[in-house]
């Protein structure tokens, strides 16, 4: 728990107080904000406004996580919590050089779209096939040995069985080889729609960090209360099908802390009107480590709800595509992603995202909501 606080602490204080540092040395290196003109007008006068910020807060979570641990020795550093990092400054690598390549061409357009996600897909990969790896076992809950990887080949709701009790695993379905491989493709999937879906969220001061400060804190919940009914526990109290086998959970829980503790301090210059956009860099990592979250924790669809408001902005921009293909020309929104087109109705931009913080808020509700509520169906 030592960890946990101060690792938030650290991360906090390091986005609150140095990001203005971060600021003047992106100006000096002249990585300015490049704007689209066929966006909304309003946002012209944003061009030149400090990016890449994403690099502020992966340092802060990184250097916060470590600390956090370094502070309290009971509560050493786990493979677990290295991976989320793993995923969040792999994806962050591959938005900072399409973040570079804008800056440096001064247009719009950085890594091509395959480029783009061939990089995310080589990160996914990595990371899908290091979660099978590092197994542990030891005596937990009722004297029984229980031994987990990082991460199984069962899809997941709040854990590894499903409400009835019933597991659907890759490998049990098309063996052992084949079943790693389209795990693998399941990990691509979740990977990529988690980092585009901020990617695609992050066009309004603030919008993205708010809504992703929801999202990843409620890991913190979830991991914390995983860690107190974990079935690696030996003095666990609660009856033993109600534990989970989630492996490191409460690092689970300290770098979610870390991550949120670093974007609420980057949220203080990000908010509207922004000093630093967090980039490519930043909504690429963050959807790294929101899924990374969810696949360590077992709760891969559950991420649908917690990130609910990630499956909304890009569903509007689909949605969009194909009612004007369909309709030749017709549009549903003024413009798309559907925050543009509150934007276009005439709401304010802050309005536009403190009512869609609210949006995030509520649908982050729904899922930890869920998460409690599996608990309590199998309490009974």
């Amino acid at each position: 728990m030592q960890s946990l606080l101060t690792g938030a602490a650290v991360s906090l204080v390091f986005t609150l107080f140095l990001t203005p540092l971060f600021i003047r040395l992106f100006h000096r290196l002249q990585w300015g904000q490049f704007i689209r003109d066929d966006g909304p007008v309003s946002h012209h006068a944003k061009r030149g406004t400090a990016t890449m910020g994403g690099l502020v807060f992966i340092l802060a979570s990184v250097v916060g996580y470590f600390v956090g641990h370094l502070t309290a020795p009971r509560s050493p550093v786990t493979v677990t919590g290295l991976l989320v990092l793993l995923l969040m400054i792999g994806l962050g690598a591959v938005g900072f050089v399409d973040d570079f390549l804008k800056t440096r061409n001064q247009r719009s357009l950085g890594l091509g779209g395959w480029a783009k996600i061939a990089g995310q897909l080589l990160v996914g990969t990595v990371f899908a096939l290091l979660v099978l790896q590092f197994p542990r076992t030891a005596v937990g809950a009722g004297g029984r040995t229980y031994s987990a990887t990082p991460a199984t080949t069962n899809i997941s709701i709040v854990r590894d069985q499903w409400f009835d009790g019933s597991v659907l695993s890759f490998t049990a379905i098309f063996g052992a080889v084949l079943g790693v491989i389209v795990f693998i493709v399941w990990i691509w999937l979740i990977v990529a729609s988690t980092s585009n879906g901020v990617n695609v969220t992050d066009g309004l001061d603030g919008l993205a960090t708010g809504a992703s400060i929801f999202a990843i804190g409620s890991y913190v919940i979830i991991g914390f209360w995983q860690f107190n009914q974990s079935c690696f526990k030996t003095d666990l109290t609660t009856n033993i099908p109600l534990c989970y086998d989630v492996r490191d959970p409460l690092d689970l829980a300290t770098v979610a802390a870390c991550i949120t503790g670093a974007l609420i301090g980057f949220l203080w210059w990000n908010t509207s009107p922004a000093q630093i956009f967090m980039g490519d860099t930043g909504s690429l990592a963050l959807g790294g480590a929101l899924a990374a979250l969810a696949v360590l924790s077992r709760t891969e669809l559950l991420v649908i709800f917690i990130g609910g408001l990630f499956v909304i902005e890009p569903g509007s921009v689909i949605l969009q595509r194909a009612y004007f293909k369909a309709t030749r020309g017709k549009r549903i929104f003024l413009m798309s992603p559907v925050h543009h087109h509150f934007e276009l109705k005439g709401w304010a931009e802050i309005t536009v995202v403190v009512r869609f913080w609210i949006i995030a808020g509520l649908l982050v509700a729904l899922g930890v909501g869920l998460f409690y509520l599996e608990w309590l169906s199998r309490a009974r």
